[in-house]
């Protein structure tokens, strides 16, 4: 390993989606046949690119490479070391491949999807069989890192570690972490590769070391990360962890001979955690005190707080977020609806770059080299919070009234009879949504453009409420539902009906491959 240098300010990855959902679009309309492979690729460089510039102009001196994906970056690393399922094997065209194990097709099941810790993303859970040997395939991430370093990029390259990529897989024969050492082999490989590609750090995602874990499972994770840093051409490791507090995983970590270690400060890391670890004198800790699953403002006087009194047990400070930046919206550029006050208490993805930027300035120059932007922030959670908004008396009231009867069910002998008074045996129904028609999407346009009135929206679908109806009773179903049809997505329908939520025009977020959301904010009591 050459000499390196330690760098200030990150983030621990990227949203890909697009700001404007670019690459949903573009993913879409490659699955519908309207648009090739080359088409979907040119998208996807356009908006990595723009994303490397982004970066780099906010001032990070270290960026990550490789959290781009097409669909789920766990399936990117079962991609990477050859453990797609053998279902999907003789399907020649790779990027065919890799949606067919994403989402399945007419002859191919998809693989299974689960909630990534404790996050509404979801990620595509590996298959591991007696069949599955390990293979590496880094084209994708060596290609990535190439195209960063082109552009002068100060590039790092992000891969989920073999730890959490293990434990978080399904294997038929048992627990996946045996596997460690057919699967390790191809970590120190990579390794290489990327240093020869010109890589002077890599970041490995290990979240799953902030979960309970066994002594023989630590025993596992400091064996694991003892040989990888005993692989002579290699850039500087930095291992991550998030969504949680290390624990006993921490002087672990810190006793194998990796050069960096991320902490979640937001999620469960403590200050008084790293102090007890003498090892991490002699490391590089990037510091995630910028809160990288949630929509507000940091309070940045408390993370200089937090950062202040790190600096006396780490080799090197690194400002960061607490997670990637995959699980917030991009910019609050767009947001020119939001009420100024609300405003002013949010920092979306750019915006937390930006305080990701202020925390290390300070933290070399001095508070007084961003006093203006200090001030600005102090004023925001003042004014949050004296805000009237954020409690309700009148809602107190009533929620302190409520009796213990107010939650309980009647009992269920009685339910039953009042049940059968009304409905037969085995009764009929529909799980209450209706498809969103290319007609219903039309008419809701429409409302949002002006083209129509509320009355004329409202209108229209009560008549598409009366043919649902219809329809039920045609098939005789024995209890009816109306099908939704006025909503849009159903958590946003609800709040936008609501005081205390705040709904975005643009702030989507990740769900599931090309499945986005906009989740409204909660910034007070609620009331209708």
């Amino acid at each position: 390993m050459t000499n390196i240098s330690p760098f200030t300010a990150t983030v621990l990855g990227l949203p890909r989606i697009g700001p404007r959902r670019e690459l949903k679009r573009a993913t879409e309309s490659y699955w519908a046949g309207r648009s090739d492979a080359e088409a979907l690729h040119a998208v996807a460089k356009e908006l990595r690119i723009a994303q490397l510039t982004e970066l780099t102009a906010a001032g990070l001196d270290s960026v990550p490479v490789g959290t781009f994906s097409y669909y789920d970056q766990m399936l990117d690393t079962a991609a990477m070391v050859g453990a797609l399922p053998a279902r999907v094997a003789g399907i020649e065209d790779p990027l065919d491949r890799y949606f067919a194990a994403a989402r399945g097709n007419d002859s191919v099941e998809p693989l299974e999807m689960t909630k990534w810790f404790d996050i509404n993303y979801h990620y595509l859970v590996p298959e591991l069989g007696a069949d599955t040997q390990f293979t590496l395939h880094p084209g994708k991430l060596l290609d990535e890192l190439r195209e960063a370093l082109a552009l002068g990029v100060p590039a790092r390259p992000v891969v989920i570690g073999p730890l959490t990529f293990l434990k978080l897989a399904k294997d038929a024969e048992g627990d996946p972490l045996r596997r460690i050492d057919a699967l390790l082999p191809l970590y120190v490989d990579l390794l290489g590769q990327l240093a020869a590609a010109g890589a002077q750090w890599v970041q490995i995602d290990e979240p799953v070391l902030v979960t309970d874990l066994t002594e023989a499972e630590l025993a596992v994770a400091g064996r694991v990360y003892d040989e990888l840093a005993a692989a002579t051409d290699r850039p500087a490791i930095l291992v991550a962890t998030y969504f949680g507090r290390p624990g006993a995983a921490l002087p672990v970590l810190a006793g194998t001979g990796v050069e960096g270690l991320a902490f979640d400060f937001t999620a469960g890391a403590t200050v008084d955690d790293l102090a007890g670890v003498p090892a991490l004198a002699g490391k590089l800790v990037v510091a995630g005190v910028v809160d990288g699953r949630n929509v507000w403002r940091t309070d940045l006087d408390q993370a200089l707080s937090t950062l202040g009194t790190l600096l006396g047990s780490t080799g090197a400070l690194v400002v960061s977020t607490s997670s990637s930046l995959l699980h917030v919206p991009y910019s609050l550029e767009a947001e020119t609806g939001i009420e100024p006050v609300l405003r002013s208490w949010l920092a979306f993805g750019a915006e937390k770059m930006a305080e990701v930027r202020l925390l290390a300035t300070a933290l070399h120059d001095g508070t007084d080299a961003i006093a203006g932007e200090l001030a600005t922030a102090r004023a925001a959670l003042a004014s949050r919070t004296a805000d009237a908004r954020l409690r309700n008396d009148t809602v107190r009231a009533r929620l302190s009234a409520l009796g213990p009867d107010a939650t309980r069910r009647s009992p269920a002998a009685e339910r039953r009879v009042l049940q059968g008074e009304r409905l037969p045996l085995l009764p009929t129904t529909t799980i209450g949504s209706y498809p969103q028609t290319p007609a219903i999407r039309k008419e809701r346009a429409a409302l949002v453009k002006g083209d129509i009135t509320a009355a004329q929206y409202r209108e229209r679908m009560r008549s598409e409420i009366a043919d649902v109806i219809a329809l039920q009773e045609k098939l005789d179903l024995d209890v009816l539902v109306h099908g939704e049809p006025e909503r849009n997505d159903m958590v946003q329908y609800f709040a936008e009906q609501l005081d205390g939520f705040c709904a975005t025009a643009n702030g989507w977020v990740q769900s599931y491959g090309t499945r986005c959301v906009r989740p409204p904010i909660l910034f007070g009591d609620v009331t209708r």
